[in-house]
C-alpha cells in the first residue's frame, strides 16, 4: 500500500496504491483506492484518478528510446547510449557552430519540483543556454504577474482550499472547477449549506454555473470591464473599506478615479450582463462581511489576462478582504505542478526560489548552491510561445529537448508552431507514450510515469505533497533525472548531476533558501508527517505558511498595490468574416493535451465537438450531431455540432484536449505575463 497522489490537475489530490491479487492483474499490478486522511480531498477523487492506472501495461507505452532513421525517416529503436550519444553530440556540435543559444528546452507544469529544478540546471549550467521556458507560461502566467505586483509574490491560493467553504459569498471568475477539479466542488455545495452565495462568472452555463446562486455571462474577453463596473459600483454605494484600503494599500485614489468612467450602461454595452444583475452582484459584495474572489485560465488566458486579474483583485482590496480569515484573492492552478513548476527555474526569466535571473543576488546565491560562478549563468530567455516562435529562424534555436509537455496539441496557432517544430536541425522529446510531438522527434526517449518515481509535487494552495513510488517502471525506461544526468555527463558539466529526488530536494531547498518561495525547512519525512507542508518555509522549526497576508503583504513597504487598469478588449473582435467568438475549454473525462487520457480505455473519448447555441445553428443550418466547421484567421476544424441553450448565442465552444483547437486560437499575447490569447478570438462557423 502506498500512499501518493493523482498524477492530474493542481488538487493532487490523495489516493493510495493498492497490489492487486495475480488473478486480476492484465498488466497494470496496482489498483487506485481511497486516502480519506488527506485534507484537500478527504478520499475523493474524479473518474480520471480514479482510472490513473490505466497506462500500466498499456500497449501504447514506450519502452525503449526510438531514433529517426536517416535514409528512411522513421523511427527506429535504439539502445540508450546510442540514443543519449546521439543527442549529446548534435547538441555540442550545434553549441560549437552556433553558440549556446542555439539550443533550447522546453518543460512543463506537470514534472514535479525536482524535475523542474534539475532542467533549469541542466539548460543553464550543462547546456549554458537561457532559451528555456515552459507550458505553464500559458497556464498561470497572468495571475503569476498580477499577484507579483498587487502582492509582491506569487502563491496561487494563499489560503487552504478548505477556507472556500467558510466565506460569505463566493466569485468564481473563469472557472469550471466542477468540472475540471471535481472534487473541489463539494466546497461550493458545503457553502451554500452554510447560508453562503456563489457567484460563477462564464459565457458558458457549465456544471459549474448550475451550482450557482448568482450566474453571469458576459462576452467572451470582457471579465476585465466587469470588474470595473462592479468597482464603479461599490465605490458609488459607499461599500469601499476606507480603513483597510488606507492602512494596507498604497494607489487606490487612481484606481477610484479610473473605474468613475465605467457605469452600469457602459459595462452592459461591453460585457453583455444586465444592469440589473451588476447592481444586485455589488450589493451583494458590499453587504457580505467576507468575500472571496477566485480567477481561472476562463479570465487568464487574455492578452489583458494580468489586468483582467489585477482588476478583480482591485475589487477584494477594495472590500479590505486580503488577509482577512476565510476571504481574500486567489487563482485555481491548472496544471498538477503549476505552482512549483514556475517556482524553480524553468521559466526564461527565473532562477530556483522564484528569484528573477537578472538580479546580482540572486545569480550568486543560486550559482553558489550549484558550485559555478556567477557570471557563467546565462541571461533571461525568450517566453514559451516566443521561444517557439523562434525555432529554426536566423538567430533563433536549432534543437529543442521537450520534457513533460505536448506542443503540438497545446500551442496556440498551432500549425505554426508546427511549421517551426518541423524546421529544427534536431527535435528530442521525452515522453511515456507516442504524443503528437513524440511522433516529430528525431529522438525518442521513453520516460517513467507518476507511479513509477517519486518527487514532490506544490498544489494549488502552496501545499509541497510527495508522490511516492509505487511500482518498479517497465524495462528500458528511466527517468527524466537519468536522461538529464546522463546528457549533462556527455555534454561535460561542470558539476555533477544526481538522479536522486530526495538529495535533488534538498539541494532545491538550498537554492530557494531566502527566496520568495522558500523550501529550506522541507524534507521528504516531514511531508510524510503532515500531509504536506505550505510554503513558505525557511527553517525546519518554521510551521510553514498555510495563511497568508494576515499582517503584511511581501512588498517593500508591506502594503498591498492597488493598480489601475484599463479595459483594452480582445486582440479579434468579430467582423463580418468572423462574426462570432471563439473560446475554448475542457471537459470532464479527459486532461490537458489528451495523451495519457485519451489511452485509458475507461475514460470516454469522444472527440472534439462544437459547442453552440440554437438560434446560431439556425442561422448557419445546423443540428445536433451534424458536421460543421470552424474557421479563424489561422485555420480550421471539422466536428460535431452539440446545440445547447447553455452558451452565449455569439459564442461557440471547442475543447482542446484534442488536435484541432488550438489550431485556431490567437497567439496575442499579453505584455506583461506573455500569456496567448487562448481564450477568445474572431471565427466563423458553417455546415
Amino acid at each position: 500500500m502506498t500512499k501518493t497522489h493523482c498524477p492530474y490537475c493542481s488538487l493532487q489530490c490523495g489516493m493510495t496504491l493498492a497490489p492487486l491479487s495475480p488473478s486480476r492483474r492484465t498488466g497494470n499490478q496496482v489498483e487506485v483506492q481511497a486516502w480519506p486522511e488527506f485534507p484537500v480531498n478527504e478520499g475523493a477523487l474524479c473518474r480520471k484518478g480514479w482510472t490513473a492506472t490505466g497506462l500500466r501495461g498499456s500497449r501504447e507505452r514506450l519502452t525503449t528510446p526510438l531514433v529517426r532513421d536517416r535514409a528512411t525517416g522513421e523511427l527506429r529503436s535504439a539502445g540508450w547510449d546510442e540514443a543519449l550519444d546521439l543527442v549529446a553530440g548534435r547538441l555540442a556540435a550545434l553549441r560549437a557552430e552556433r553558440g549556446p543559444d542555439s539550443v533550447a528546452v522546453f518543460g512543463g507544469g506537470g514534472l514535479t519540483n525536482e524535475k523542474a529544478y534539475q532542467l533549469g540546471k541542466l539548460a543553464r549550467v550543462a547546456l549554458g543556454t537561457s532559451q528555456i521556458d515552459y507550458n505553464g507560461r500559458w497556464c498561470m502566467s497572468s495571475a503569476a504577474s498580477a499577484g507579483n505586483q498587487a502582492f509582491g509574490i506569487d502563491r496561487g491560493l494563499p489560503f487552504p482550499l478548505a477556507d472556500v467553504e467558510q466565506t460569505d459569498v463566493l466569485v468564481l471568475v473563469g472557472s469550471n472547477l466542477a468540472e475540471t477539479m471535481p472534487p473541489a466542488a463539494r466546497h461550493l455545495d458545503r457553502l451554500r449549506e452554510r447560508g453562503g452565495h456563489v457567484v460563477v462568472i462564464d459565457p458558458r452555463l457549465t456544471s459549474t454555473g448550475e451550482r450557482a446562486d448568482t450566474f453571469l455571462q458576459p462576452v467572451p474577453g470582457t471579465d476585465l470591464a466587469l470588474a470595473l463596473g462592479l468597482l464603479h459600483l461599490l465605490v458609488a454605494m459607499g461599500a469601499v473599506d476606507e480603513e483597510y484600503v488606507g492602512a494596507r494599500t498604497t494607489g487606490f485614489d487612481d484606481v477610484r478615479r479610473s473605474v468613475a468612467a465605467w457605469w452600469p450602461e457602459r459595462v452592459e454595452r461591453v460585457t453583455g450582463v444586465p444592469v440589473t444583475d451588476l447592481h444586485a452582484t455589488a450589493r451583494l459584495l458590499a453587504g457580505a462581511d467576507k468575500v472571496m474572489v477566485l480567477t481561472a485560465r476562463g479570465a487568464e488566458q487574455h492578452s489583458q489576462g494580468t489586468d483582467t486579474v489585477l482588476a478583480w483583485i482591485n475589487v477584494a482590496l477594495a472590500l479590505g478582504m486580503p488577509g482577512k480569515a476565510f476571504s481574500g484573492y486567489g487563482c485555481l492552478t491548472g496544471q498538477g505542478n503549476g505552482q512549483g513548476g514556475r517556482e524553480h527555474g524553468q521559466k526564461a526569466d527565473q532562477l530556483p526560489g522564484y528569484r528573477m535571473i537578472d538580479d546580482p543576488a540572486a545569480r550568486e546565491h543560486v550559482a553558489r548552491v550549484w558550485g559555478v560562478a556567477p557570471e557563467t549563468l546565462p541571461g533571461k530567455g525568450r517566453s514559451a510561445y516566443e521561444l517557439l516562435e523562434s525555432l529554426g529562424v536566423e538567430d533563433g534555436p536549432r534543437a529543442l529537448l521537450v520534457f513533460g509537455s505536448n506542443i503540438v496539441v497545446s500551442a496556440p496557432n498551432a500549425t505554426h508552431v508546427t511549421d517551426r517544430l518541423e524546421s529544427l536541425d534536431l527535435l528530442v522529446v521525452a515522453d511515456m507514450v507516442m504524443s503528437e510531438t513524440a511522433a516529430m522527434a528525431d529522438v525518442v526517449l521513453p520516460v517513467t510515469q507518476w507511479a513509477e518515481e517519486t518527487g514532490t509535487m506544490t498544489n494549488l494552495e502552496g501545499r509541497v505533497i510527495l508522490r511516492e513510488r509505487a511500482v518498479a517502471p517497465p524495462e528500458g525506461v528511466r527517468s527524466d533525472l537519468e536522461v538529464m544526468a546522463g546528457l549533462a555527463s556527455r555534454l561535460g558539466s561542470p558539476v555533477p548531476f544526481s538522479t536522486e529526488p530526495e538529495e535533488i530536494f534538498a539541494e532545491l531547498g538550498r537554492a530557494s533558501a531566502g527566496g520568495k518561495a522558500d523550501y529550506a525547512g522541507i524534507d521528504y519525512d516531514r511531508i510524510r508527517r503532515e500531509h504536506g507542508v505550505f510554503w513558505p518555509c525557511p527553517t525546519p522549526e518554521h510551521a510553514g505558511t498555510p495563511r497568508m497576508f494576515g499582517d503584511t503583504f511581501a512588498t517593500p513597504d508591506g502594503r498591498a498595490r492597488c493598480l489601475p487598469v484599463e479595459h483594452r478588449g480582445a486582440a479579434e473582435v468579430p467582423c463580418d468574416d468572423y462574426p462570432v467568438h471563439l473560446t475554448t475549454g475542457r471537459v470532464l473525462a479527459q486532461y490537458q493535451s489528451g495523451a495519457q487520457t485519451r489511452r485509458i480505455k475507461e475514460l470516454p473519448d469522444e472527440g472534439a465537438f462544437v459547442e453552440l447555441h440554437p438560434m446560431l445553428a439556425d442561422r448557419v443550418g445546423a443540428h445536433d450531431g451534424d458536421l460543421v466547421v470552424v474557421t479563424t484567421r489561422r485555420g480550421e476544424l471539422k466536428a460535431p455540432a452539440r446545440v445547447v441553450t447553455t452558451i452565449r448565442p455569439d459564442t461557440v465552444f471547442v475543447p482542446f484536449h484534442w488536435v484541432g483547437a488550438n489550431r485556431l486560437t490567437n497567439d496575442a499575447l499579453d505584455p506583461s505575463s506573455r500569456m496567448p490569447e487562448f481564450k477568445v478570438c474572431a471565427a466563423a462557423v458553417r455546415t
